[in-house]
């Protein structure tokens, strides 16, 4: 394709040879759709329906847009300019990001080339049709049509035309179209490195101009913000209104910082002007009237390009220290993003290879953590929830600390004391029942009663003691299920932490489901079974014990009720408070057998009665509850038969064995190595999605980088410039003071 040549005189003044690289950057930046990111140096035209606007833009550009009185922009239209080895002119439209993704596809289809301007108008046309304007009640659209012009000899320029800002609602424009046109020129406006060119019409009243007060919403120092004027040739000469524009002109009336510009449009209604006749026109009414007294500076499209060139340069060389640090956060998230993504997984080799890795990574973790050397960083602070989560050997030792505690405080069905004043006010365990050592007998009683076999009278059948333990034991099963429960969460939420740290964000999930998931539920269940089964002796069969420290127990239980006994025998005897209390003995002499017909009247004379005290005697020693004077003491350092038997066989046949010992193996190296490819697959790769969200993001991170070197260039090389000035001012300031010390001298 051949482009026809237009006049590039009008845009040199636009952009100096120092900015080509940085404004290149700038447009590939947003070439790639990422200047929402980043807000980039750009121009745009902004003003209500039917104020010259775009007649503005082709007097600045060069480019002929579409001016008859009875057209207005129905959508931002940006015009880039850019420097490339290759002439061509293209249009495409941005779909806004409000559109669904296949509508977003489907304008992004939309691309054409051009060879001459001339066809511009008819292409507009085909974009209105594109994005439907016209249709289903659409008068304006926030997609953007784009533009651009390259060729080497072209300068780098970004203009933007925003649809004009509408007033009142009409036939062809309703109400929901007016909010439409304010949000997109809002949005535009509110990127901070954008020059607002805000064109008022001299046809009405500037005061009523909406433009005006939302570029003051937007810049309300008028820092970033031109003011043009446009048809100056509609006001009648010597009329108040000229009086008022002239002073609006002067920056009197509305001050913006960068002041105003007058410019004279051509007359849309009579025909097509060329552009050097257009400047012609202007000149020559800038010459006559109320207009020479302004400054020339302030007249004429000529002199405005010049504004700009200055405006912009100003605007790069403001914003480039914020622009690099901008663009280098916007790295470092996209860095950030890739890395959370992973490596490329595409083929099985490398999906395995991941797995490996990570199955590698997560033995030496585990490791760690069930030996309680917890020095790598991913264990975190151990003051935290998630650092001790993942310390999960302290976890399970404390779990089983605790379900000691529990076990002997809670793990009895009765708490026998010898008299109500003996039991405490709160019961050792919430389901724990008190009961007095008497009414426990009858109970006891009543059952040798009904399981009397072939014993004599004052003995008892050994099996009542499986039934008292039975009975007693009860609470065992339903708090060891709770124990092996917290066990089961807590070693989830260990693999759960283990798996997030070594796993991309977009494995973790799957990972965890199909391999971690259904190994620890299969680990739970063998868990779950090995408790029953270490239950099982408890609840089925019958106490057995060879351990030196049940008969000791019996002993120190019938030797502490008999001392109790026997100490209540002595108080009522000799009429004294406590045994520590010296007696005074008031009748010189003690009747010894007397004393000790009381003590020997202390036995039973029941012998079913005593037969009940003895096994009980034996079920509680063979359980543990050993009780003082006054309440049970749980000594977990005694002498422990059943009750510290069971705890240790969860602790270690059913815990440490069942499930803590396999931890490692969940996702081993060796595992990962058998794992079927449709397995590993289907763990470890990748999704479309993924694929071209990281090309995406790798796409953008080399636009950035690049955009960001030539940046620091572009700083660098003015700083470079700028020193070298001063260095050859210094120079010349020596040779002159030089050569006047030679004339001093003669």
């Amino acid at each position: 394709m051949v482009l026809k040549p237009f006049d590039n005189d009008i845009l040199d003044g636009l952009c100096s040879k120092d900015q080509l690289d940085l404004l290149d950057s700038v447009d590939r930046l947003r070439s790639q759709g990422i200047d929402h990111y980043v807000s980039l140096p750009q121009i745009i035209v902004c003003g209500d329906q039917s104020s010259g606007k775009s007649s503005v833009l082709e007097a600045i550009s060069g480019v002929s847009f579409p001016v008859k009185s009875n057209l207005c922009t129905r959508f931002p239209t940006e015009l880039i300019l850019r420097k490339t080895p290759n002439f061509g002119v293209s249009v495409s439209i941005v779909a806004h990001h409000s559109h669904s993704k296949s509508e977003r596809a489907s304008l992004s289809n939309f691309r054409e080339t051009l060879d001459s301007f001339d066809a511009l108008p008819e292409l507009i046309e085909k974009a209105k049709t594109a994005m439907a304007i016209g249709s289903f009640g659409r008068a304006f659209s926030k997609d953007l049509l784009r533009i651009e012009v390259s060729g080497p000899d072209r300068p780098h320029l970004t203009i933007v035309d925003l649809p004009g800002l509408i007033h009142s609602e009409t036939k062809q424009q309703s109400t929901t179209d007016i909010e439409l046109v304010q949000d997109v020129v809002k949005s535009y406006m509110q990127e901070p490195r954008s020059i607002i060119l805000a064109v008022v019409s001299a046809k009405n009243d500037y005061a009523n101009q909406i433009v005006l007060k939302l570029a003051r919403a937007v810049d309300k120092t008028g820092t970033r913000t031109l003011g043009v004027i446009t048809k100056p040739d509609t006001l009648i000469p010597g009329s108040d209104s000229e009086a008022m524009y002239v002073s609006l002109a002067q920056n009197l009336d509305v001050e913006f910082r960068l002041g105003w510009h007058v410019l004279k449009n051509m007359d849309s209604e009579t025909g097509s002007w060329s552009l050097p006749r257009r400047d012609e026109n202007e000149r020559g009414f800038f010459l006559e009237g109320i207009w020479t007294t302004l400054p020339d500076s302030i007249l004429g499209i000529v002199l405005l390009r010049e504004r700009l060139s200055k405006l912009l340069l100003s605007q790069i060389a403001a914003e480039l220290p914020s622009l690099i640090d901008e663009i280098e956060l916007k790295s470092t998230a996209c860095r950030a993003q890739l890395q959370k993504l992973g490596q490329p997984r595409t083929t099985i080799e490398e999906q395995r290879l991941y797995l490996l890795t990570l199955g590698q990574v997560s033995q030496s973790l585990t490791k760690a953590a069930v030996d309680g050397t917890y020095n790598d960083p991913f264990f975190g602070d151990a003051k935290t929830n998630t650092g001790y989560q993942k310390r999960i050997r302290a976890v399970i030792q404390n779990l089983n600390h605790s379900f000691a505690e529990t076990l002997a405080r809670e793990g009895h069905r009765y708490a026998v004391y010898n008299s109500p004043s003996e039991a405490p006010s709160r019961t050792p365990g919430s389901n724990v029942r008190t009961i007095t050592r008497a009414k426990f007998l009858d109970r006891i009683e009543d059952l040798m009663k009904r399981t009397r076999g072939r014993e004599l009278s004052g003995t008892f059948n050994p099996m009542i003691i499986t039934d008292l333990f039975l009975e007693q034991s009860q609470p065992w099963e339903a708090l060891a299920r709770s124990h092996i429960e917290k066990v089961a969460d807590a070693v989830r939420n260990f693999l759960k932490h283990l798996i997030s740290h070594i796993a991309d964000s977009s494995t973790f999930g799957t990972i965890f489901q199909t391999l971690v998931k259904p190994a620890i539920e299969q680990i739970v269940k063998d868990l779950v079974v090995k408790t029953a089964e270490l239950l099982a002796p408890h609840q089925r069969g019958h106490p057995i014990t060879y351990n030196h420290y049940f008969t000791e127990t019996v002993q120190k239980v019938r030797k502490e009720r008999s001392r109790a006994e026997f100490t209540r025998v002595i108080q009522n005897f000799f009429g004294i408070e406590s045994l520590d209390q010296p007696a005074s003995l008031r009748y010189g002499t003690v009747n010894y057998r007397s004393l000790l017909d009381v003590l020997m009247a202390c036995n039973e004379p029941d012998m079913d009665r005593y037969a009940c005290s003895e096994a009980l005697d034996c079920m509680q020693a063979y359980y543990k509850v050993h009780r003082s004077h006054s309440s049970l003491n749980y000594d977990l350092k005694s002498c422990i038969v059943a009750l510290k038997r069971f705890v240790d066989d969860i602790a270690v046949e059913a815990i440490e064995t069942k499930i803590i010992a396999k931890l490692g193996d969940i996702l081993s190296p060796l595992k990962v190595a058998y794992l079927a490819a449709d397995v590993v697959t289907s763990v470890a790769g990748e999704s479309d999605e993924r694929r071209a969200r990281r090309k995406q993001l790798t796409s953008q991170l080399d636009v950035l980088v690049k955009g960001s070197e030539t940046c620091k260039r572009f700083m660098i090389g003015t700083l470079q410039g700028t020193y070298d000035t001063v260095l050859n001012f210094k120079f010349r300031m020596v040779g002159v003071g030089w050569q006047w010390l030679m004339r001093v001298c003669g």
